[in-house]
């Protein structure tokens, strides 16, 4: 597979960078494809983090209306391997059960990816359904973490972590219903937005109760491709069921200058749960920094009832996922999800909450409601929200407790051993707000930790303007000199 640049070159490109290099002719839209197929033939054979390349997009970058005149002009592009449709593509979403299954048109996201002209070349790996937080099956693939190939990705957007961190792209698609985005870009150095609830639709999928809690997004290396690829994708389908945010000006322009002075409120206690001392040590350093960049750092804990909020969520993954499942069931005419084929706490999932009762639902959707106003009135006092991204140390692979591979017979006491490692994130799913995990700091282990900034709805703009500040304050980037265990250039 040829290669039109030195592996030092185009590590050192972000999408934003490439793009210009194709605006101005020095590399092609097919060349830059072909040249992130050789970079996966280097390395996913010790990552595993493709699924598998689309060589008609890798030969022509314009195949399915990819428009090379957007404004990623064919930059290479890979979709996590469940959310979004794409039109004669497989999408396995990591188990057995969907081996085959096949899309038979563009979500309405992706055929916004395509107008932003990034080329979709291939999949990124995924646990079963998006459910857990690795995507560690051995009978269908174990992604590894290129950091330290032993340690595990996090999840759900594993490959797309891992894709992106080892340098095969620089930008790729990802999903978060709880952490998904923002867990996997803190454990490999990335920067990690999920958006507000009504920034990116999720047409054809359910976008009222049902589906709300998951937002689409992407993992990237660079601020800008983050501000960019927000800016070319976000927007409303028609006839979309909520209301979406708009912006004044492109967060593109928006990043360029530092925000105003701002309130941020730092915590790491969330009800039962607390980080690693280490992390502690990490956040007070991360605190440091914003109080000599200017803004008014306090330590403060949100006045939520956490534990409240914490078995709402479980209440709302249990349900959502039990009615996804049960839809593929019906498809199939099947009474029962396949022992053979699904893991087993998705179908521990599905028997727990396949007759869940309005009622239920309805004391679930209260809580979401409460914890959202408090958090909105603490939003009228504060700006931000800093924590660790998680607050427990990434785990080696095989750490089958938090895994659907798992024998816990009890999916309840399952989810809450997640919620001890992923205590700060879901917060921002449940109440639709925006966060952020930044590249700041590092675990004991020498893998990335990233640092968690969160804020009110449709104030993402603002997140992304804080972490280019702090991009800017570090010489323009945040892990720069350091790279990971496997990487194009090694």
């Amino acid at each position: 597979m040829k290669s039109v640049m030195s592996w030092d070159e185009w590590a050192a490109c972000d999408a934003t960078a490439l793009a210009e290099l194709v605006s101005k002719g020095d590399v092609s839209a097919a060349e830059l494809a072909q040249q992130a197929a050789a970079a996966t033939a280097r390395i996913n054979p010790k990552i595993h983090s493709v699924v598998e390349l689309f060589d008609d997009a890798i030969a022509a970058p314009e195949t399915d209306g990819t428009c090379l005149d957007g404004a990623f002009r064919g930059v290479p592009f890979l979709m996590k391997d469940l959310g979004p449709g794409v039109k004669g593509r497989l999408q396995e979403q990591g188990s057995k059960f969907l081996q085959g299954n096949r899309s038979t048109e563009d979500a309405f996201l992706t055929a916004k990816i395509r107008q932003a002209g990034l080329n979709i070349i291939g999949r990124s790996t995924a646990p079963e359904f998006g459910v857990c937080g690795s995507a560690e099956n051995p009978e269908i693939y174990i992604t590894r973490n290129p950091w330290n190939p032993e340690y595990t990705t996090f999840g759900s957007s594993a490959g797309a972590a891992a894709s992106v961190a080892a340098g095969i792209v620089p930008v790729a698609h990802a999903t978060d219903g709880g952490g998904s985005i923002r867990i996997p870009a803190g454990s490999h150095g990335l920067i990690g937005l999920k958006s507000s609830r009504g920034v990116f639709s999720i047409a054809p999928a359910l976008s009222d109760i049902s589906g709300y809690v998951s937002t689409q997004g992407c993992v990237s290396r660079s601020v800008r491709d983050t501000a960019g690829f927000v800016d070319s994708c976000r927007g409303a389908a028609p006839g979309e069921f909520m209301p979406y945010w708009h912006s004044d000006r492109p967060y593109s322009e928006m990043i360029k200058r530092d925000p105003a002075p701002l309130r941020i409120a730092v915590s790491h206690q969330w009800g039962q749960y607390q980080a690693d001392p280490h992390f502690i040590a990490e956040l007070e350093r991360t605190a440091r920094f914003l109080a000599e960049l200017g803004h008014q750092v306090e330590w403060l804990v949100p006045d939520i009832d956490f534990d409240q909020a914490f078995s709402a969520q479980t209440t709302c993954y249990i349900s959502n996922f039990a009615q996804f499942i049960q839809r593929l069931l019906e498809k199939k005419g099947l009474s029962a999800p396949p022992e053979d084929q699904v893991e087993p706490i998705n179908i521990r999932i599905w028997q727990k909450g396949i007759d869940m009762s309005y009622s239920e639902r309805w004391k679930m959707q209260d809580v979401f409601n409460t914890t959202s106003r408090r958090l909105g009135e603490f939003y009228q006092q504060w700006d931000v929200i800093l924590t660790p991204t998680f607050a427990k140390p990434t785990p080696l692979l095989g750490e089958k407790k938090y895994l659907t591979l798992s024998d816990n017979p009890d999916v309840l006491s399952w989810f809450y051993q997640l919620w001890e490692i992923f205590s700060y994130t879901p917060l921002a799913s449940l109440t639709g707000t925006a966060g952020i995990s930044v590249p700041l700091a590092w675990q004991q282990s020498g893998l990335p930790l990233g640092m968690h900034f969160q804020t009110r709805q449709g104030n993402d703009g603002l997140l992304l303007q804080l972490a280019a500040q702090m991009e800017r304050a570090l010489g323009g980037g945040f892990i720069n000199h350091t790279l990971p265990a496997v990487h194009v250039t090694r």
